[in-house]
């Protein structure tokens, strides 16, 4: 069966999310199409289609689970899921997914952390990416859970060996 890695991040509307955060998503997703994952996201812009992107130059496939309506899907998503649950679909993202990596992101990128707490899932956080992931590594959120199943690594190859890892064992 093939891997399936989540990610999950700022959309293309956070005036914050950096240049280097969209690059590692891009690189990201090409090394899961690399590792014959598949990747699922949720389908909008930002890391989402940065992550997707990367994944189909590497002739990847990318599943993206959107919240209302196939407007909403990036050019790079082949199989487009219209939930209807608007943001009650980041739950459907993490339960899903064999691990979650996240990048830089906002309000849903936290509702998606909690749901891989909640649902006890790997979860992997890339330093230096910005937003929320930045203030979980960095402490300036307390820890969100007693749960050791959560990672800090520094890019985005670290990542993708760290999840092959946790999806092997």
């Amino acid at each position: 069966m093939k891997k399936l890695i989540s990610i999950i991040g700022s959309d293309d509307s956070d005036k914050n999310l950096s240049t280097y955060a969209l690059e590692t998503a891009e690189e990201i997703g090409g090394l899961i199409a690399q590792k014959n994952g598949i990747l699922i996201c949720g389908g909008g812009g930002g890391v989402m289609e940065a992550a997707c992107k990367g994944a189909k130059e590497k002739n990847g496939i990318t599943v993206g689970i959107l919240p209302k309506s196939k407007e909403e899907v990036n050019k790079y998503v082949d199989i487009p899921i219209i939930s209807g649950l608007g943001n009650r679909r980041n739950s459907i993202i993490v339960y899903t997914s064999d691990v979650i990596i996240a990048i830089a992101g906002r309000w849903g990128t936290l509702n998606e952390i909690s749901y891989s707490m909640i649902y006890n899932k790997p979860l992997i956080l890339i330093k230096g990416t910005g937003g929320i992931v930045d203030q979980i590594c960095n402490k300036e959120l307390e820890k969100i859970n007693d749960s050791k199943n959560y990672y800090f690594v520094n890019s985005a190859t670290e990542a993708i060996e760290k999840a092959i890892k946790l999806i092997e064992n």
